[in-house]
C-alpha cells in the first residue's frame, strides 16, 4: 500500500481578476522509501500541489476544491487541525525553496531547530539541543557547537539551506517534500545537498517528493518522475523510461532545453511561447499553442492521461492515436 495517495486534487485561487486553476485534477502516489520527482516550468502547479498536501495554501484566496490525500489512513486535506499538527513537521516534513524567507530572522538557529522536537517528542530542552547539534553536524555545518547560537543572517545561503534540511529531518519523517532545495545554490553546494538528502533517505528509509526545474537533478536522484504543465500531469514514468523514451511533446521539449544536450556552438533550444493564463478556461490541450506537432483536434479536445505501458502514462492525443 502506498505511503501517500493523492486523488483528483484541485486547488484554485479566487482573486479579483478571476479564478486561477493552479492545480486542476491530479492523481499520484508515493511508495515508502521511493523518490518521486515533479518537474515543469514555473507556474505549472508543482509547489501548490505540495502546499496543498501540507495544508499551507493561504485561504483566502486559495481553496482546495476537490480531492483527497491519504497518508497512512488519514486524509491530509480534510483531517482535523489536531490530526494535521500531529503529522505535519513530525511524519511529513518540508524543505522550502528560499531559506532566507523561511527561517525566522528574530530567532537563533538553536531555537528554530529544537522547536519541532519540543512540540512533537516532549523531550527536555537539553536533550533537544543535543539532538539539534548532532543534526547540524550531520548536515555538514562546521563548528556546529558555536554556530548553533547564531542568527540566520550570519549564515551563507548554502548554510541556511543545510539548516532548513536539518529542521526538516530532525524528527525523522516518513515523507520529505523538498521544494527546489538547491535552486539558489552554486553547483558544488548543490551536489553536496543532493548527496546529503540521498544519505539521510537511506538511513531513515523515508519517501521523498522532489520538486525541481532541473532534469539533470532528477536523473541522478529520482526513481519515478511526473511532468506537470498548466496544473495537470502530462506524463509520468520511471526515470529511465522518461529519459530514454519520452512520449509527450512537452517532455521532449524540456529535454531538448538541457544545455548539455545541445551541440557545441549552436543556438540553445527554447520552448516557444509562454505557459497559458490559468485564470481563463482552457479549451483543448493546454500545450497546443506551443507544440510543434499540434493539429486541429488538439485545439478542441482535452487529453487525459492514458497508459503507454505498465508504469508509463502520458496525455497527448496524437501519441495515443499512434501518430507520433
Amino acid at each position: 500500500m502506498p505511503l501517500l495517495t493523492v486523488t483528483d486534487l484541485r486547488t484554485w485561487f479566487h482573486t479579483r481578476n478571476g479564478v486561477y486553476r493552479a492545480v486542476d485534477g491530479i492523481s499520484f502516489s508515493v511508495e515508502r522509501g521511493e523518490t518521486l520527482g515533479i518537474v515543469g516550468e514555473s507556474g505549472s502547479g508543482k509547489s501548490v500541489t505540495c502546499y496543498s498536501i501540507m495544508g499551507l495554501v493561504p485561504t483566502p484566496p486559495g481553496r482546495i476544491e476537490s480531492g483527497t490525500a491519504m497518508f497512512d489512513g488519514v486524509d491530509l486535506l480534510h483531517c482535523t487541525p489536531k490530526q494535521a499538527r500531529a503529522i505535519r513537521g513530525k511524519r511529513v516534513a518540508m524543505i522550502f525553496q528560499d531559506p532566507m524567507t523561511s527561517l525566522n530572522p528574530y530567532l537563533r538557529i538553536s531555537e528554530q531547530l529544537i522547536e519541532p522536537l519540543l512540540i512533537h517528542e516532549k523531550i527536555s530542552r537539553r536533550d533537544a539541543l543535543a539532538r539539534a547539534l548532532a543534526m547540524l553536524e550531520e548536515v555538514g555545518i562546521n563548528d556546529a557547537a558555536k554556530r548553533i547560537h547564531l542568527y540566520p543572517h550570519e549564515f551563507s545561503g548554502g548554510m541556511r539551506q543545510r539548516v532548513m534540511i536539518a529542521m526538516a529531518l530532525i524528527t525523522k519523517p516518513e515523507l520529505l517534500i523538498a521544494d527546489e532545495p538547491t535552486t539558489a545554490l552554486d553547483v558544488t553546494v548543490q551536489a553536496q545537498i543532493l548527496e546529503l538528502i540521498k544519505k539521510m533517505q537511506r538511513e531513515l528509509g523515508m519517501a521523498v517528493i522532489f520538486i525541481t526545474h532541473d532534469l539533470g537533478v532528477v536523473s541522478g536522484l529520482c526513481d519515478r518522475v511526473q511532468v506537470m504543465y498548466a496544473g495537470r500531469i502530462v506524463e509520468t514514468a520511471d526515470t529511465r523510461t522518461l529519459f530514454y523514451s519520452p512520449k509527450h511533446p512537452y517532455t521532449r521539449a524540456l529535454q531538448r532545453s538541457i544545455p548539455s544536450m545541445q551541440t557545441k556552438g549552436t543556438e540553445l533550444f527554447t520552448i516557444p511561447g509562454m505557459p497559458p493564463d490559468l485564470s481563463k478556461p482552457l479549451v483543448g490541450c493546454s500545450f497546443a499553442p506551443r507544440c510543434e506537432f499540434v493539429t486541429e483536434r488538439c485545439q478542441v479536445e482535452k487529453p487525459e492521461l492514458a497508459p503507454v505501458s505498465a508504469s508509463h502514462d502520458q496525455a497527448c492525443l496524437r501519441v495515443q492515436a499512434g501518430e507520433l
